[in-house]
């Protein structure tokens, strides 16, 4: 066979990131199930030799050498054996070469399928090997192309393409040719067929990861992310919680001079940031989570303990990358509602422009808010529930039953991070 052969194999073997030994034996696998249906009653002694460095290719049958004349091409007289071989005795071998060309053309499309089965089994495994233990974290990958009519790019990583989608990158972020950019791995979709790795950097863990990588109170647990929500290209809020109370988790994830909440911010393409110590008093909790607005008084129809927006996906402990893994969140039970006071002058900042303020805080919180301002604009009068005696309500509460909790925050307690004074105007 001439070199064209083994040129197509190393073409073949680069184009699929597989060694030339592995293809060689899948191209000798889907010969011989080509040479078997040509000579269905030679299954047995058909044997295929390819030598890459002499570039040789050979298909034979291996012929028994007898006394009698053959019943078939298995088998071959003493007396041809000798014209081919002086050296040829009963009960000894010949190779009988097969001309490849001589297996038609039903063969060849047959192995040529056989040969794409194959490779698509060794590219899925080689996808499912690189990405497996990457699922939900973060990867640095090359831009390689950019489609400016829709917007998508495509990035290489460890020779593998992966498609980032306009609907998966941050508003208003551009990108160039050979940039190096940090993606999140959603999820590797498909895995029995032909998987997929989706990406993206809209996601809400996309910014945990990067936290993770930056603080090193959370890489090493003293510092726990408990919840976080985000608009991309707009906001995020995340609640983080310190397993060391001398450790300010707040102030962890800031970083001296700002640097570590900088760094964030920036690759978030100036995302805003805002930072909420995480409490198990949902009430307190619920307040804080509508920084900057300053909150008088959050109103919780049922006390129990705030629930997890959505829960995380459970992921092993080693990553390739050195991100730290956080553990599961937990998984959010039904919706619950509660009521706030603020300030007037203050509403249209716990609101925030487009209600955005409050869609984040819902979603970090897991509660439903209702927010009110301190007095009726209308009648002037105070809202009811400042107007209340909060010993009252909360010895009502002990005595009967009452599952009403009500909980004053004072401002200062309310921390909150790079924020805009003017969000909801």
């Amino acid at each position: 066979m001439d070199n064209s052969f083994f040129k197509e194999l190393e073409i073949l073997g680069n184009e699929n990131s597989v060694d030339t030994e592995t293809l060689v034996e899948k191209v000798k696998s889907a010969m011989l199930k080509a040479a078997k249906r040509a000579y269905p009653h030679s299954e047995e002694n058909i044997r295929i030799d390819i030598d890459t460095k002499n570039k040789i290719f050979n298909m034979y049958i291996v012929q028994q050498i007898i006394e009698d004349v053959p019943i078939d091409i298995n088998e071959i007289n003493i007396e041809d054996a000798r014209a081919i071989d002086p050296t040829a005795y009963v009960g000894g071998t010949m190779l009988h070469k097969i001309d490849i060309q001589s297996l038609g053309r039903t063969a060849a499309i047959s192995a040529k399928q056989s040969i794409k089965g194959d490779l698509r089994q060794i590219n899925k495994e080689q996808l499912i090997k690189r990405f497996g233990d990457k699922e939900h974290y973060c990867i640095t990958a090359r831009v390689s192309q950019i489609d400016p009519s829709k917007g998508d790019i495509t990035v290489e990583y460890d020779g593998i393409e992966l498609y980032l989608f306009h609907k998966e990158q941050i508003p208003g972020e551009t990108f160039e040719i050979d940039q190096n950019v940090k993606v999140y791995i959603t999820t590797i979709a498909n895995r029995e067929k032909k998987p997929i790795i989706k990406i993206s950097r809209s996601h809400k863990f996309f910014v945990k990861r990067l936290f993770e990588m930056e603080v090193p109170e959370i890489y090493d647990g003293t510092v726990e992310i408990k919840s976080i929500s985000r608009e991309a290209g707009s906001r995020t809020k995340m609640a983080v919680w310190s397993r060391n109370p001398d450790v300010d988790p707040v102030g962890a994830c800031i970083g001296p001079k700002r640097a570590r909440i900088t760094a964030v911010a920036n690759e978030l393409n100036g995302e805003k940031i805002d930072i909420i110590p995480y409490s198990e008093n949902p009430a307190e909790f619920i307040a804080r989570s509508l920084a900057p607005a300053k909150v008088l008084k959050t109103i919780i129809t049922t006390p129990e303990a705030p629930d997890m927006p959505e829960e995380e996906p459970e992921i092993s402990e080693k990553n390739t990358d050195g991100e730290k893994k956080s553990r599961k969140e937990n998984t959010p039970r039904e919706n619950k509602t509660c009521t706030v006071i603020v300030p007037n002058d203050q509403l249209s900042l716990a609101i925030g422009n487009k209600g955005q303020n409050a869609k984040l805080a819902a979603k970090l919180t897991g509660y439903k808010i209702d927010i009110k301002p301190q007095f009726d604009t209308e009648t002037g009068k105070e809202a009811p529930e400042i107007r209340e005696d909060t010993e009252k309500l909360f010895e009502s509460a002990d005595d009967s039953g009452d599952e009403n909790m009500i909980a004053e925050v004072p401002a200062s307690e309310s921390d909150e991070i790079d924020f805009d004074e003017t969000a909801g105007e």
